[in-house]
């Protein structure tokens, strides 16, 4: 067997994997021809062993395979069966892992009317009249007497401690990730007493999710009492705005140089009696009127139209 293990180089196993129609035979004769399907592979169990599997058509065992193992006890020796086996395959409807009776109740199972007794020696609980780690509890055993019969253990605020941490209201949790600051700070926090106090205690925001529930000081949600919000639009609007209804822009035109307003001239008193009768002026021929290319504004002022008049009654 020794120079089995060492010195094989592969003629072993191919041996064995070529034993198909020995294998076969040995389950044909275990189970018959109706309920063996096709080869469907070969699984090496060890240096001299291996496992042929054929599809089992047997009823109410849809996905499950047979399994027939085969050896070789030396090179000289003929190829044995050593079992013949019914397995599930990968797409097999099979039982669940068995579960003690004891643990199959889960956290959630318990309903309205359901009883479910602790055990006798629970570490997660201690006598009362003993003396316990915890100062708060002891403060509260010499207050009220023996009180009650059993109290939380340091097992048992352990075991709650490292639930609590790790669930929906820890530090690990979605909701904890993306909150802007911790339970720790909130003004909705309310300490556990005893020794939980420090790590653990109880929301009283009736707009966070933990409402009502126990939460590490390390979670925290969107509705901390401390976090303010800038409540601005949500529009980017630029620093210096135009409101084109209450003003209107429009370029400047060109204009011409202005000349200096001439000084105003004294008035002068013309007796009308002595001045002469002006002659009247020869008609002319009527030309048609021809509109200038280019027409240019003169502007007279009214001084100029009195000097102009004194002009013609002085001559």
């Amino acid at each position: 067997m020794t120079l089995l293990l060492t010195l094989d180089d592969g003629s072993i196993q191919r041996k064995l994997a070529e034993a198909v129609d020995l294998a076969r035979a040995a389950v044909l004769e275990d189970a018959g021809a109706e309920q063996v399907g096709a080869h469907v592979g070969v699984d090496r169990e060890d240096a001299v062993s291996a496992s042929h599997l054929f599809e089992a058509t047997v009823t109410g065992y849809r996905g499950w395979r047979w399994s027939v193992t085969v050896a070789l006890a030396g090179e000289d020796e003929p190829i044995t069966v050593s079992e013949v086996v019914l397995i599930p395959g990968p797409d097999a409807r099979v039982a669940p892992a068995w579960v003690p009776w004891d643990r199959r109740v889960q956290a959630g199972d318990l309903g309205v009317g359901d009883i479910f007794p602790v055990e006798k020696d629970d570490p997660r609980l201690a006598p009362a009249y003993l003396e316990s780690d915890d100062p708060a509890v002891e403060a509260v055993a010499k207050e009220i007497g023996l009180g009650r019969v059993h109290v939380l253990s340091r097992h048992g605020r352990l075991d709650a401690a490292a639930r609590w941490h790790s669930g929906e209201f820890g530090p690990r949790s979605d909701m904890a990730r993306s909150a802007p600051d911790v339970c720790g700070s909130c003004g909705f926090f309310v300490p556990l007493a005893g020794s939980l106090s420090a790590a653990f205690g109880a929301c009283t925001n009736d707009i966070s999710p933990a409402d009502g529930h126990v939460v590490d000081v390390e979670y925290g949600c969107g509705a901390h009492s401390e976090i303010e919000v800038e409540v601005t639009s949500s529009v980017p609007v630029a620093e210096l705005v135009y409101d084109d209804s209450l003003m209107d822009f429009e370029p400047a035109p060109e204009t011409l140089a202005e000349a200096p307003d001439p000084e105003p001239a004294e008035a002068t008193v013309v007796d009308e009696s002595e001045a002469p009768v002006a002659e009247a002026p020869e008609t002319a021929e009527v030309q048609p009127e021809v509109e200038p290319e280019a027409a240019e504004p003169v502007a007279e002022t009214a001084d100029e139209a009195q000097v102009e008049a004194e002009s013609a009654s002085e001559h």
